[in-house]
């Protein structure tokens, strides 16, 4: 699995890699079938005593740990078990991918020699089972289901047709998913004849545990599947939305901050790393990617508000939804400044210094998942800001102590982003 750059003991945690055997059915077909696939654990030195167990996402043919990338700070800070299970047959054997076959047994094939994986449609039974196996083996109080992208789509199948049977995780982060589910009998999302043969799909509305369902500019109105704002539905008692303006489905902290974001990286390097960039996987676009650092701040306070509320019963924040155009297909409605209105507000589009969206090009699969930012020219910058920055960081500190507030914030991310702002406002 990858965790990026940087060896997990920088982050103060013991890693170990497992094997698991077992017998998985299938929801579909009522088959049984045998597997052993491949978990990766994450123990801190100090627990706080709840596991995080992430569906590894496959889109680029590797198991490749999508939340554990945009929100490692958050959980190796607060102290959770940490669990990435190799869920899906792509990344234990191999098949369709948008980035070619990095499968285990295609990367090292004498070590993952054993594994075998029967096909998706038992996934979610083995998902189950390796959720009662992080139970019995590290006793947690609590764990936690996470999955981002494809592994999202195949949570809200596994929250909607499994967990009422399996009742093992006790909250889920649902991160960036579209408006379809993925099929309860193993079949592909992504292939290019499937991608609108499924369903759009709501949540079920008697969840049974807590969830947050966090949404990006490019989930909301799609592209590479029907967009979530088809099946959007309101909040209810276990169920919060955050749609979360100005950001992608994936960016500059995906592919070139997170990997060396360990904490206690150079602030320098940190800044560089989120510096406006067109190349993306050795293309150059005509447009940079989404750059904007929201995403990931508002996924690390998801964890966090979803661990209070399975501890303590008090429910997370709620956001009002991001406005959308009454036209088909509908459009963001944009501000004065040309970001979206609604969402979560965060300081990066209440204070702007650049317009970041969810929206980008159609030259490669991979840049219209990236979204596009561009950075506001002087005149524009003049025009917001006057007085330079003793104009900005005031209203910046202001806007981002009202996130911080409204639970959309960690407060422990507060002196990082204000370092941050400083760092990167241009007079």
């Amino acid at each position: 699995m990858l965790l990026g750059a940087y060896d997990p003991a920088t982050l103060g945690y013991q890693c170990q890699e497992f094997f698991v055997s077992g017998t998985a059915r299938s929801y579909a077909s009522e088959t049984e079938a045998d597997y052993t696939t491949r978990i990766v654990v994450l123990t801190p030195a100090e627990s706080n005593g709840t596991a995080i167990v992430e569906w590894l996402n496959v889109s680029g043919g590797i198991d490749a740990p999508a939340v554990w990338f945009m929100a490692h700070r958050e959980i190796a800070r607060a102290g959770y078990a940490y669990v990435g299970v190799s869920a899906q047959r792509v990344g234990v054997e191999g098949g369709f991918s948008l980035l070619g076959n990095m499968s285990l047994k295609t990367i090292n094939p004498q070590r993952y020699s054993p594994l075998s994986h029967p096909g998706d449609a038992y996934s979610y039974d083995i998902y189950s089972q390796i959720g009662r196996l992080i139970r019995a083996q590290l006793d947690p109080e609590f764990v936690l289901a996470v999955g981002e992208s494809q592994s999202a789509l195949f949570l809200t199948t596994y929250v909607n047709a499994v967990d009422p049977l399996a009742r093992v995780y006790d909250g889920f982060l649902v991160h960036s998913r579209f408006g379809p589910a993925a099929p309860l009998d193993g079949g592909t999302v992504l292939e290019p004849e499937d991608v609108t043969a499924f369903p759009v799909a709501q949540f079920r509305p008697d969840l049974r545990v807590p969830l947050i369902n966090v949404i990006t500019e490019t989930d909301l109105v799609g592209g590479v599947l029907p967009g979530y704002h088809l099946a959007r539905q309101p909040d209810n008692d276990w169920l919060r939305t955050w749609e979360i303006p100005g950001t992608a489905h994936a960016d500059n902290y995906t592919i070139q901050v997170a990997p060396i974001d360990t904490g206690s990286a150079p602030r320098d390097d940190i800044v560089a790393a989120y510096a406006p960039t067109n190349m993306l996987m050795g293309q150059q676009l005509a447009h940079c990617i989404n750059f904007a650092p929201q995403h990931h701040y508002v996924v690390q306070a998801a964890i966090a508000q979803l661990h209070n509320w399975v501890r303590t019963g008090r429910p997370a924040p709620a956001a009002p939804p991001m406005t959308l155009s009454e036209t088909d297909p509908p459009r963001f409605v944009l501000d004065e400044n040309g970001l979206a209105r609604g969402g979560v507000r965060t300081p990066w589009v209440d204070v702007p210094i650049a317009k970041t969206s969810g929206i980008g090009s159609e030259e490669s699969l991979m840049s219209t998942l990236f979204g596009s930012g561009e950075r506001f020219d002087t005149a524009t910058l003049g025009r917001l800001y006057p007085a330079g920055s003793a104009d900005y960081l005031p209203r910046f500190t202001r806007a981002l102590d009202q996130a911080i507030e409204a639970g959309f914030i960690v407060p422990a991310d507060r002196p990082e982003i204000l370092e941050l702002a400083a760092a990167t406002f241009r007079e």
